[in-house]
Protein backbone atom coordinates (compact mmCIF):
# COMPACT_ATOMS: atom_id res chain seq x y z
CA UNK A 1 0.00 0.00 0.00
CA UNK A 2 1.36 3.66 -0.87
CA UNK A 3 2.34 5.47 2.03
CA UNK A 4 3.91 9.17 1.86
CA UNK A 5 5.18 10.95 5.27
CA UNK A 6 5.56 14.30 5.74
CA UNK A 7 4.82 17.10 8.76
CA UNK A 8 1.74 19.47 9.02
CA UNK A 9 3.69 21.95 10.93
CA UNK A 10 5.41 19.75 13.38
CA UNK A 11 2.65 17.52 13.45
CA UNK A 12 3.73 13.86 11.79
CA UNK A 13 1.48 12.73 8.98
CA UNK A 14 0.83 9.47 7.03
CA UNK A 15 -0.88 9.51 3.71
CA UNK A 16 -2.00 6.17 3.04
CA UNK A 17 -3.14 4.46 -0.59
CA UNK A 18 -4.07 5.68 -4.26
CA UNK A 19 -4.27 9.33 -4.97
CA UNK A 20 -8.29 10.21 -5.03
CA UNK A 21 -10.30 12.95 -4.30
CA UNK A 22 -11.70 11.61 -1.40
CA UNK A 23 -10.23 10.77 2.04
CA UNK A 24 -10.34 10.09 5.77
CA UNK A 25 -8.87 11.68 8.57
CA UNK A 26 -7.91 9.39 10.90
CA UNK A 27 -8.02 10.15 14.74
CA UNK A 28 -6.39 7.77 16.76
CA UNK A 29 -7.36 7.09 20.91
CA UNK A 30 -4.68 6.84 23.56
CA UNK A 31 -1.79 5.36 24.00
CA UNK A 32 -1.69 4.43 20.01
CA UNK A 33 -0.14 6.48 17.13
CA UNK A 34 -0.60 7.32 13.14
CA UNK A 35 0.05 3.68 12.17
CA UNK A 36 -3.01 2.23 13.56
CA UNK A 37 -4.71 3.43 10.82
CA UNK A 38 -3.59 0.98 8.14
CA UNK A 39 -6.08 -1.85 8.55
CA UNK A 40 -9.15 1.30 8.24
CA UNK A 41 -6.93 2.68 5.07
CA UNK A 42 -6.68 -0.63 3.52
CA UNK A 43 -10.59 -1.20 3.52
CA UNK A 44 -10.76 3.01 2.56
CA UNK A 45 -8.67 2.58 -0.35
CA UNK A 46 -10.67 -0.57 -1.91
CA UNK A 47 -13.62 1.96 -1.70
CA UNK A 48 -11.67 4.55 -3.28
CA UNK A 49 -10.80 6.60 0.03
CA UNK A 50 -7.32 7.78 1.18
CA UNK A 51 -6.79 8.24 4.32
CA UNK A 52 -4.77 10.68 6.51
CA UNK A 53 -3.72 9.83 9.83
CA UNK A 54 -1.58 11.59 12.14
CA UNK A 55 0.50 11.17 15.86
CA UNK A 56 -1.73 12.98 18.51
CA UNK A 57 0.72 14.93 21.41
CA UNK A 58 3.05 12.40 23.51
CA UNK A 59 2.17 9.74 21.16
CA UNK A 60 3.54 8.03 18.13
CA UNK A 61 6.61 10.51 17.46
CA UNK A 62 5.98 12.50 19.66
CA UNK A 63 6.02 10.98 22.72
CA UNK A 64 9.54 13.27 24.07
CA UNK A 65 7.98 16.73 22.89
CA UNK A 66 7.26 19.06 25.70
CA UNK A 67 3.32 19.48 24.26
CA UNK A 68 0.79 17.69 26.19
CA UNK A 69 -2.02 15.65 25.07
CA UNK A 70 -4.79 18.08 26.25
CA UNK A 71 -8.01 19.39 24.79
CA UNK A 72 -5.93 22.64 24.18
CA UNK A 73 -3.44 21.14 22.02
CA UNK A 74 -5.49 18.58 20.55
CA UNK A 75 -7.79 20.86 19.09
CA UNK A 76 -5.17 23.20 17.48
CA UNK A 77 -3.41 19.98 16.12
CA UNK A 78 -6.91 18.79 14.75
CA UNK A 79 -7.64 22.47 12.96
CA UNK A 80 -4.74 22.01 11.69
CA UNK A 81 -4.45 18.59 9.98
CA UNK A 82 -8.84 19.91 8.78
CA UNK A 83 -7.12 22.99 7.47
CA UNK A 84 -4.43 21.36 5.09
CA UNK A 85 -6.91 18.04 4.53
CA UNK A 86 -10.08 20.60 3.24
CA UNK A 87 -7.31 22.41 0.99
CA UNK A 88 -6.26 18.97 -0.93
CA UNK A 89 -9.32 16.72 -1.19
CA UNK A 90 -12.89 17.90 -2.69
CA UNK A 91 -14.48 15.22 -0.18
CA UNK A 92 -13.72 14.82 3.63
CA UNK A 93 -14.74 12.09 5.97
CA UNK A 94 -13.61 11.63 9.56
CA UNK A 95 -12.75 8.38 11.78
CA UNK A 96 -11.76 8.70 15.07
CA UNK A 97 -11.12 6.64 18.36
CA UNK A 98 -11.95 6.94 21.73
CA UNK A 99 -10.24 9.97 23.32
CA UNK A 100 -9.71 11.12 19.47
CA UNK A 101 -13.41 11.07 18.78
CA UNK A 102 -13.79 13.68 21.91
CA UNK A 103 -11.22 15.71 20.47
CA UNK A 104 -13.03 15.64 17.20
CA UNK A 105 -16.65 16.53 18.54
CA UNK A 106 -14.78 19.48 20.05
CA UNK A 107 -13.02 20.33 17.35
CA UNK A 108 -14.93 19.40 14.37
CA UNK A 109 -18.22 20.83 15.72
CA UNK A 110 -18.64 23.53 12.57
CA UNK A 111 -17.20 21.17 10.17
CA UNK A 112 -18.90 19.16 7.75
CA UNK A 113 -17.93 15.98 6.77
CA UNK A 114 -18.81 13.20 4.39
CA UNK A 115 -19.41 10.76 6.46
CA UNK A 116 -18.28 9.45 10.27
CA UNK A 117 -17.14 6.54 11.76
CA UNK A 118 -16.23 7.10 16.19
CA UNK A 119 -15.39 3.63 17.60
CA UNK A 120 -15.39 3.52 21.57
CA UNK A 121 -16.30 7.04 21.47
CA UNK A 122 -16.00 9.62 24.72
CA UNK A 123 -18.87 11.33 24.10
CA UNK A 124 -18.78 12.64 27.88
CA UNK A 125 -15.70 13.22 29.37
CA UNK A 126 -17.55 14.71 32.46
CA UNK A 127 -19.05 11.54 33.03
CA UNK A 128 -15.26 9.45 32.47
CA UNK A 129 -13.95 12.66 34.69
CA UNK A 130 -16.63 11.92 37.68
CA UNK A 131 -15.97 8.00 37.96
CA UNK A 132 -12.29 8.92 37.83
CA UNK A 133 -13.05 10.56 41.31
CA UNK A 134 -15.02 7.24 42.57
CA UNK A 135 -12.45 5.01 41.02
CA UNK A 136 -9.20 6.77 42.49
CA UNK A 137 -10.86 8.32 45.97
CA UNK A 138 -10.58 12.52 44.52
CA UNK A 139 -13.01 14.34 45.18
CA UNK A 140 -13.54 17.65 43.33
CA UNK A 141 -11.94 19.77 46.23
CA UNK A 142 -8.97 18.22 46.37
CA UNK A 143 -8.67 18.60 42.64
CA UNK A 144 -9.55 22.42 43.14
CA UNK A 145 -7.15 22.72 45.57
CA UNK A 146 -3.67 20.16 43.75
CA UNK A 147 -5.10 21.76 40.15
CA UNK A 148 -3.31 17.98 39.10
CA UNK A 149 -3.61 14.95 40.44
CA UNK A 150 -2.41 11.57 38.61
CA UNK A 151 -3.97 8.59 38.34
CA UNK A 152 -3.30 5.16 36.79
CA UNK A 153 -5.03 6.47 34.06
CA UNK A 154 -4.21 10.13 33.05
CA UNK A 155 -3.19 12.71 35.00
CA UNK A 156 -6.79 14.85 36.37
CA UNK A 157 -6.48 18.46 35.94
CA UNK A 158 -8.75 21.00 37.27
CA UNK A 159 -8.44 23.75 34.06
CA UNK A 160 -9.38 20.38 31.88
CA UNK A 161 -12.55 19.73 34.28
CA UNK A 162 -13.55 23.16 34.11
CA UNK A 163 -13.18 23.14 30.35
CA UNK A 164 -15.28 19.84 30.34
CA UNK A 165 -18.29 20.93 32.31
CA UNK A 166 -18.38 24.16 30.13
CA UNK A 167 -18.21 22.64 27.14
CA UNK A 168 -20.62 19.12 27.28
CA UNK A 169 -21.00 17.51 23.16
CA UNK A 170 -24.67 18.78 22.80
CA UNK A 171 -24.74 18.53 18.95
CA UNK A 172 -23.24 16.23 16.09
CA UNK A 173 -24.53 17.57 12.40
CA UNK A 174 -22.81 14.75 10.56
CA UNK A 175 -23.92 11.58 9.16
CA UNK A 176 -22.28 8.88 12.11
CA UNK A 177 -21.71 5.70 12.66
CA UNK A 178 -20.51 4.41 16.28
CA UNK A 179 -19.30 0.85 17.27
CA UNK A 180 -19.78 0.60 21.11
CA UNK A 181 -18.61 -2.51 22.83
CA UNK A 182 -21.16 -3.69 25.62
CA UNK A 183 -18.32 -4.24 28.49
CA UNK A 184 -17.31 -0.32 27.70
CA UNK A 185 -16.21 0.90 31.38
CA UNK A 186 -15.68 4.81 30.08
CA UNK A 187 -18.46 5.58 28.94
CA UNK A 188 -22.03 3.69 29.69
CA UNK A 189 -24.70 2.31 26.85
CA UNK A 190 -26.93 4.88 27.88
CA UNK A 191 -24.55 8.07 27.20
CA UNK A 192 -23.82 6.44 24.25
CA UNK A 193 -27.60 5.88 22.98
CA UNK A 194 -28.92 9.10 24.15
CA UNK A 195 -26.06 10.66 22.26
CA UNK A 196 -26.73 8.62 18.99
CA UNK A 197 -30.82 9.56 19.32
CA UNK A 198 -30.46 12.93 19.73
CA UNK A 199 -28.12 13.25 16.59
CA UNK A 200 -27.76 11.62 12.92
CA UNK A 201 -26.28 8.35 14.35
CA UNK A 202 -26.21 4.77 13.34
CA UNK A 203 -25.28 2.74 16.61
CA UNK A 204 -23.90 -0.56 16.37
CA UNK A 205 -23.63 -3.13 19.34
CA UNK A 206 -20.99 -5.39 20.23
CA UNK A 207 -22.17 -7.59 23.31
CA UNK A 208 -18.74 -8.66 24.21
CA UNK A 209 -16.18 -6.34 23.60
CA UNK A 210 -14.53 -4.00 25.92
CA UNK A 211 -13.64 -0.51 25.31
CA UNK A 212 -10.29 -1.00 23.84
CA UNK A 213 -11.59 -3.52 21.08
CA UNK A 214 -8.70 -5.93 21.87
CA UNK A 215 -10.39 -9.31 22.17
CA UNK A 216 -10.46 -12.30 20.49
CA UNK A 217 -12.82 -11.72 17.35
CA UNK A 218 -12.96 -7.97 18.06
CA UNK A 219 -10.78 -7.23 14.65
CA UNK A 220 -13.59 -9.04 12.61
CA UNK A 221 -16.00 -7.10 14.16
CA UNK A 222 -14.71 -3.88 13.68
CA UNK A 223 -13.53 -4.68 10.06
CA UNK A 224 -17.37 -6.09 9.52
CA UNK A 225 -18.83 -2.99 10.91
CA UNK A 226 -16.42 -0.58 8.74
CA UNK A 227 -16.77 -2.54 5.29
CA UNK A 228 -20.75 -2.52 5.97
CA UNK A 229 -21.28 1.33 6.28
CA UNK A 230 -18.13 2.69 4.40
Amino acid sequence: MKTTKFYIGKIPVIIWGAKSDKVYIYVHGKMSDKESAETFAQIAENKGYQTISFDLPEHGERKDENYRCDIWNGISDLHQISAYTFANWKSVSLFACSLGAYFSLQAYKDITFEKCFFLSPIVNMEYLIKNMFLWFHITEEMLYTKKEIPTPIDTLSWDYYQYVKKNPVTRWNNPTYILYGCKDNLQSLQIIENFAKSNSVSLTISKYSEHSFMGNGDDEVIKSWICDNL
